[in-house]
């Protein structure tokens, strides 16, 4: 593949998901059998790519989903995800908890988190305002799932004008296939790359 050189100082990695409650043993979502068994591989291969970066002078972001109790303390669940995760009770996801927080080979590396509510790690959040105010013009997306928060993200990267990456194999979804689709509709607005090709471009600028 052959891709425009990268400035890492203007490039900004997003971390989507990669949070206790989605992918440790003890998580929500292990709990509920839902958890993506091919994401367990991710936070040892986008720990690499976030030390590079962040080796560069560039930045790492992260997105947490997060369950906000309502004044009872139950969680505000949109019905659509109620629907698709009837498992998710009081205390998942929860602002501060263990689950909410990024799993521990993730955690030191990222410079920003943003908490979100639905897919994408810009909506309703600060991370856009951040990104350019940091003077970030190019973006690289990795994390859980796919074809939901990693799509959806990247396309709001792409929305505002930013060079959008999405890592491949820095990213899962529950199976293959859906995998498979999900990157090879992102195409049509992102560069679609691996971990080792993104390194490459790093350290050919740093």
């Amino acid at each position: 593949m052959n891709s425009a050189p990268i400035n890492p100082r203007r490039t900004a990695l997003i971390v989507v998901d990669l949070q206790n409650d989605f992918l440790a043993d003890d998580g929500a979502y292990a709990r509920g059998g839902a958890r993506p068994e091919a994401a367990l591989a991710l936070p040892d291969r986008v720990a690499e790519v976030a030390r590079s970066l962040r080796e560069a002078a560039g930045m790492v972001t992260g997105s947490q989903f997060t369950l906000w109790p309502d004044t009872a303390g139950e969680p505000m669940i949109a019905p659509h995800l109620h629907s698709l995760r009837p498992f998710l009770r009081r205390g998942d996801f929860a602002p501060g908890s263990r689950g909410q927080q990024f799993v521990a080979r993730i955690a030191p590396l990222i410079d920003v988190t943003v908490c979100k509510v639905a897919y994408s790690a810009f909506f309703n959040t600060q991370l856009d305002w951040v990104l350019r105010h940091a003077g970030i013009d190019t973006v690289a997306v990795c994390g859980i799932v796919t074809s939901g928060g990693v799509a959806s993200t990247a396309r709001d990267a792409h929305m505002r004008e930013y060079r959008t990456l999405v890592l491949g194999d820095g990213c899962a979804v529950s199976s293959q296939a859906a995998h498979d689709a999900a990157l090879a509709d992102l195409k049509s607005v992102c560069e679609v790359m691996d971990c080792g090709e993104f390194t490459a471009l790093i350290r050919a600028r740093a």
